[in-house]
């Protein structure tokens, strides 16, 4: 009797450690986060994270539970990708969509938590010439800009539109403030250029021959890495909750945050307040976005960027609709 005793004991002892002998999904541990890393890109007019920084609403609202604050300015996106990977950085606030599906089919388990900004008129070619007044007349000649970008997107998706392959331009590989010189002074027929560049380029005698308006929407995406979003939800929501506070103020409060947009790009609030209504902020992800992003890949593929496709809506986790 008392060996079937120990036995019953130790059976008993057995399926409370094993969960009664079936097998439990294991729980992420939550971590006790010591500062939020948050990348800050300003250019070229990222308004809502202007706004948070300026009056500090992401230091209110984590120093509840004495949570600090870094914003690391990380303005490329594949360094903002690789921070995410590293753990270095936790929210990427202001990423291309182009960055966060590289990242993804690197093996990155990068999270798409919502939409930054669309700005397809935002994202222009121009040219100085005269003579080139469409994007047919740059066949046969040279546009700089930076490869692998929504704009090097624009540029191929405006030939296809004329009819015209992408070998039908020479372009070269270059920033956009290296592309506007080159562009003023003919060594350059044609050059991307997006943001504050638009306006001084203009200002410099050049000209909008297209935007993106009609070709793809600029998607700019908020992003994390999976397993920072499985351990860290409540984060992840009071983000989302302290980003459309930015937002309500941004509506609330125009003249004020034109001003404060203006002294920390550098930008005339005048050339702020023109280039605030290219932005759509809305931070809903929508079929649409998720379509762009998969036009996006597309083009990743078609232009030897990307070799292996990943499956878009399986980087969508739209916490804006958690709040």
């Amino acid at each position: 009797m008392k060996k079937l005793t120990s036995i019953l004991l130790i059976t008993v002892f057995i399926m409370t450690i094993t969960g009664c002998g079936t097998s439990q999904p294991s729980q992420p541990v939550v971590k006790k986060l010591d500062t939020v890393n948050i990348s800050y890109v300003k250019l070229p007019l990222n308004v809502p994270s202007i706004v948070e920084k300026k009056l500090e609403l992401f230091e209110k609202e984590f120093a509840k539970d004495n949570t600090k604050v870094a914003f690391p300015e990380i303005t490329e996106g594949p360094k903002m990708t690789a921070a995410l990977a590293s753990g270095s950085l936790n929210f990427c606030n202001a990423l291309g969509g182009t960055s966060a599906i590289l990242a993804a089919a690197n093996g990155l388990d990068i999270k798409i938590i919502g939409m930054y900004s669309r700005a397809p008129k935002a994202f222009v070619i121009m040219a100085k010439n005269p003579a080139i007044k469409t994007v047919a007349d740059l066949n046969g000649r040279t546009v700089a800009g930076p490869k692998g970008t929504i704009l090097h997107q624009l540029l191929l998706a405006s030939l296809k539109q004329q009819g015209l392959a992408g070998d039908a331009v020479k372009f070269v590989n270059m920033g956009i403030p290296q592309g506007v010189t080159a562009m003023m002074s003919g060594d350059a027929d044609a050059a991307l250029v997006a943001g504050p560049a638009v306006p001084k380029a203009i200002e410099a005698g050049g000209r909008v021959i297209a935007t993106g308006e009609g070709l793809l929407d600029a998607t700019i995406v908020i992003a994390v890495e999976g397993k920072f979003l499985q351990e860290n939800q409540d984060t992840v929501k009071r983000y989302m909750k302290v980003h459309q506070q930015s937002l309500a103020y941004m509506k609330d409060h125009p003249e004020e945050v034109y001003r404060i947009a203006a002294a920390e790009t550098g930008i005339s609030v005048e050339d702020v307040q023109k280039m605030y209504g290219w932005y759509d902020f809305n931070p809903a992800i929508t079929d649409s976005d998720i379509k762009d992003l998969e036009k996006t890949q597309e083009f990743l593929v078609q232009n030897g960027l990307l070799t292996q496709k990943v499956e878009i809506k399986k980087l969508i986790k739209d916490m804006s609709k958690e709040i």
